[in-house]
């Protein structure tokens, strides 16, 4: 029997390492193991991120469903409102029916009260879904306005010249969108929606004063419109054209005859009959915050200025002829009661409409004041009540200066004339008749120049030139060329934005009855400032109209700074008026059948009373997203 040590013994092993026998497999093992933790680690990251992923996915479904919803339901809403006003009513009657809020109101609360989902025609549906949670649609406060604003009159009980009715409702929606999984999303919209219908009559006669801006002649594709803000009705018996150098807001309704817009891009000048375009990635697409609309009727253009010659005369200014040498010579009278001379020969002077009695007074008959040749004009005030007109006419000049005064005389009223040491007192004052009855209508001026208008402005920059009550309109045979600032002693709109009430707003109080228009049938309004900061305002109605005509606004002097105009510009063509800044406001008191005296009318005939331009615009105040995520 062997020793121990021996018997024990393994051939080639030392005695030592007997122990060390299976770290190989221990080692094996314990890799093993980490490789799996490893693989199970690495399973629960990758499924923990595809569940993050599949939350994130269906989160932004459901909150793209709930925006969507939003916008929907907003459109909706718009379209019922607008649908709910007939094509044709009488203008003085309400054509938005009343409680309309409450019935749209139920109308879309139901239609949308379970899960709606969209689809596409050729497409699959829509895999997101919404659903309203609450909407309130109630009238705004006003909830109704005549012609942005109409003083003694309200839309349940309209009177007086309706151009249009203006409605406010104040909606809040939450809508609820859902996605393919259990993720939901809410939001809350809120916010004003106006609806304006604009009237048109079936046939009425229309003061081009009524227009913030009207052009005769503009193709489409001949030249683009320059961007801006433009306030008042705006139409043109061509096509507009805008181009994609600046944004165009319009805040009144805007109109052509040409069925097409011109849209022009650096490719090109498209003609399309849209109210936007594109081309490439670049779009046009103008604000109309009053309705857009192609294809309309022409709008009959002045043949002369035959009305406002013989508005000088009768103070009626109707007929359409000319004034004849002898109807002169009947009427008008110069500073020393010389009669006009019954001739064809123009005699240059001043000369108005009045009779001598048998005591020797004069008394006014007639609308104006009628200049023979070519005149330089500065208008002013005086006192509380009287209207200046200095008219200084030849070489060496000869000045006239003529003051208007209604409230003299007791009320009588008084027009005064002097030149030189001569003076004359005219009991009267020219006054505005209406050409169909007779019937006087109140004290106004019709400032007829045979000849050009070389220069008219008021007594000095940012000095008054039109009186309080004066009701004044300048015409010219030829150019009229304005030379300063031609200011209403009380401003009737705001000039600037304050806030959310925007330029061109009626201030309440401020309407004297002071207007001011100026017009040629046979020239051009020419800007040759005189003023030394370069600036220049023109409180007035701008009128170069007739058929055939060519007038324009045009600088024919040193650049503007810049230029405001309160009122209206009608051209038959659009012309370089060379300035910097351009500020133009509507009168909105023109756009209520109030107007300079004796201006340029048309006829306006569309073949019935009828909601024209039904117009939305939608005005977001709060968007809120209410999802809770813990």
């Amino acid at each position: 029997m062997l020793p121990r040590k021996q018997r024990y013994a393994i051939p080639g092993l030392q005695p030592g390492k007997r122990r060390e026998r299976g770290v190989a497999l221990i080692t094996t093992l314990l890799l093993l193991l980490l490789l799996t933790a490893l693989s199970l680690a690495m399973v629960m990251s990758v499924r923990s991120d595809m569940l993050i992923n599949g939350y994130y996915r269906n989160s932004r479904g459901s909150f793209y469903a709930a925006d969507s919803g939003l916008n929907v339901v907003r459109r909706d809403v718009v379209n019922q409102l607008v649908g709910a006003i007939p094509a044709n009513f009488p203008p003085l009657v309400s054509p938005m029916p009343a409680g309309e809020a409450a019935v749209v109101q139920a109308a879309i609360n139901t239609k949308y009260s379970s899960n709606f989902a969209l689809t596409t025609a050729g497409q699959a549906t829509w895999p997101e879904q919404f659903q309203i949670t609450s909407l309130s649609l109630t009238p705004g406060v006003p909830p109704c306005q005549l012609n942005g604003g109409n003083p003694g009159a309200t839309c349940a009980a309209p009177a007086g010249n309706i151009t249009s009715y203006v409605y406010l409702y104040n909606y809040r929606m939450t809508v609820a969108g859902k996605s393919t999984g259990s993720e939901a999303t809410t939001l809350t919209d809120a916010g004003t929606i106006q609806i304006t219908a604009n009237l048109v009559p079936a046939s009425s006669k229309t003061s081009f004063a009524a227009w913030g801006m009207f052009i005769d002649n503009f193709p489409v594709c001949s030249g683009t419109l320059v961007p801006g803000t433009i306030t008042g009705p705006v139409f043109t018996n061509g096509g507009w054209t805008f181009g994609s150098t600046g944004s165009y807001i319009f805040t009144d309704s805007v109109g052509s005859a040409s069925p097409t817009a011109g849209y022009q891009f650096s490719s090109g000048c498209q003609s399309v009959p849209a109210g936007s375009d594109k081309s490439g990635s670049t779009t046009i697409a103008p604000t109309f915050k009053n309705g857009f609309n192609l294809g309309q009727p022409s709008v009959p253009l002045p043949t002369n200025d035959f009305n406002q010659q013989r508005a000088v005369l009768d103070g009626r200014g109707a007929g359409g002829t000319a004034v004849s040498p002898s109807e002169m010579n009947n009427t008008l009278r110069d500073i020393n009661k010389a009669k006009y001379p019954n001739s064809t020969t123009k005699t240059p002077g001043v000369w108005l409409p009045y009779t001598v009695n048998g005591s020797g007074q004069a008394v006014f008959t007639g609308g104006g004041i009628m200049v023979e040749g070519n005149a330089s004009i500065v208008l002013s005030t005086v006192g509380t009540t009287g209207q200046v007109y200095t008219i200084t006419q030849g070489s060496p000049a000869v000045t006239t200066k003529i003051t208007v005064d209604p409230a003299a005389n007791g009320g009588t009223g008084q027009t005064t004339v002097q030149s030189g040491s001569n003076t004359l007192n005219i009991t009267g004052v020219p006054d505005m008749f209406d050409p169909a009855t007779g019937a006087l209508q109140g004290p106004a001026t019709m400032l007829y120049v045979d000849g050009a208008i070389t220069s008219l402005s008021g007594p000095g920059q940012g000095i008054p030139a039109i009186q309080d009550h004066s009701a004044v309109t300048v015409t010219a045979a030829s150019n009229v060329t304005i030379t300063g600032d031609i200011l209403y002693k009380t401003e009737p709109v705001t000039l600037v934005a304050n806030g959310t009430t925007p330029a061109d707003t009626l201030i309440p109080g401020n309407d004297k009855g002071q207007a001011l228009g100026i017009f040629t049938a046979n020239g051009d309004i020419q800007l040759n400032n005189k003023q030394t900061n370069g600036n220049l305002e023109i409180d007035a109605s701008l009128a170069t109209i007739s058929q055939g005509g060519s007038g324009g606004l045009v600088n024919v002097g040193a650049s503007i700074n810049t230029l405001t105009i309160v009122g209206g510009r009608i051209q038959n063509n659009i012309k370089n008026i060379g300035t910097t800044t351009r500020n133009v406001m509507f009168d909105r008191r023109f756009a209520n059948g109030f107007a300079p005296p004796w201006y340029p009318s048309t006829t306006v005939t569309l073949g019935g009373i009828l909601a024209a331009n039904v117009a939305p615009f939608v005005s977001r105040r709060q968007w809120q997203n209410k999802t809770s995520y813990f």
